[in-house]
């Protein structure tokens, strides 16, 4: 039996009893941030007059930097700016959830926010119509670390009979997956689908296409609503690229590419210039694709379990071992797009995505201006 939180074993009954009670034409909204990790969620509530129409009526609010690895105790005070936001699914209309960009004392963004950056970027790329597709992968684990469901003092059987299984000898966890998906949906997340994945109590679920950076903005929500659905069930998600060491799956987060002139006629050229370009800037992409330079993929891009290595780039037609696959309906029908294997579960979105457009869309030609964040 998985070690599931105290929290979730009050009695949900005495909870919802609260829960139904107006709120007298009151809005609670809740802000939401990256932390200081460059992967932690943090959020607070506030309670607003009305409830707001735009993402212009929630004012900005501020937070205790200190207490979320993201400045001095001396100096602690940090803004949080709205930039987008989204239906509340756990309080329901007219209640809200609010992403926020964080910014330093001095307005300047803080060293996480990597929204800023991509954002810049992606106005200057705004031309090609860029959309994007990120494929989450998460493995849920107890409370005590261990995967959801797998036995207490060994291991499952191996691979092979869980991916976008079936039945409760296969599936483990499905309660928590099918009301994210829900939450998402009301929430206003651009989520597209979700399956079983190659290890038990391994799941994906998908979000997009969205255009610029909005990818961002949309993962990230998912992300704190998969978190915040998993406190309710006592349990964990984790995003760690590599959970379980042995002949197991690890988790990614691989990222579809399209532009424009990609999804018309003869758009294979343009994802074949794309791949081409991404070629030559391998080792700086990997540097940004998990929050830790790199040190995370390595434990995962070993050029097994249908990954490539992380010392090489490839690319191939319906090559689950490649850096970068093109599918195999898109090198058939000649346009589309083409999915880059090698973010990690843990990756920040916007670095992803802007490393991405400003190798294959804006050409810088020294290294060191690859990747820079505000």
């Amino acid at each position: 039996m998985a070690t599931v939180s105290s929290s979730s074993l009050l009695n949900k009954a005495v909870r919802q009893q609260y829960m139904n009670l107006p709120q007298g034409g009151k809005c609670q909204v809740t802000y939401i941030w990256v932390d200081g990790t460059g992967e932690g969620l943090r959020n607070k509530t506030r309670t607003l007059d009305s409830e707001p129409t735009s993402i212009e009526e929630i004012p900005e609010w501020n937070f205790d930097g200190s207490s979320t690895y993201q400045s001095e105790g001396s100096n602690s005070d940090m803004y949080l700016i709205p930039v987008r936001m989204f239906r509340d699914p756990f309080t329901l209309d007219p209640n809200k959830l609010v992403l926020c960009e964080v910014l330093k004392y001095n307005r300047l963004p803080a060293e996480t926010n990597h929204r800023h950056s991509c954002n810049r970027v992606m106005q200057q790329v705004k031309e090609h119509y860029l959309w994007f597709g990120m494929e989450q992968e998460y493995t849920l684990l107890g409370t005590d670390g261990h995967p959801f469901s797998w036995p207490s003092n060994g291991f499952p059987a191996p691979q092979g009979p869980y991916y976008c299984s079936v039945g409760a000898n296969h599936a483990y966890g499905r309660d928590v997956v099918e009301c994210h998906y829900k939450a998402c949906l009301y929430a206003g997340v651009q989520i597209c689908g979700t399956n079983a994945e190659v290890m038990p109590s391994q799941w994906e679920f998908q979000v997009g296409p969205c255009e610029g950076i909005e990818m961002g903005d949309h993962l990230w929500v998912a992300r704190f609503l998969l978190h915040r659905v998993c406190e309710d069930f006592g349990i964990i998600a984790t995003l760690d690229p590599k959970p379980i060491t042995g002949n197991w799956n690890g988790a990614g987060c691989h990222t579809n590419v399209s532009t424009q002139q990609m999804r018309e006629e003869e758009g294979l050229q343009y994802i074949e210039q794309a791949i081409s370009k991404l070629s030559k800037t391998h080792k700086q992409h990997i540097a940004v694709y998990d929050p830790h330079g790199g040190k995370d993929n390595m434990r995962r891009l070993t050029g097994l379990h249908e990954t490539s290595s992380i010392n090489d780039f490839s690319a191939g037609v319906a090559n689950r071992g490649a850096s970068i696959r093109i599918p195999r309906q898109v090198g058939k029908d000649k346009r589309g797009y083409f999915e880059d294997r090698r973010p990690a579960a843990n990756c920040d979105p916007y670095a992803v995505t802007m490393a991405i457009a400003q190798t294959c869309f804006l050409d810088p030609t020294e290294e060191e201006k690859y990747f820079q964040f505000d």
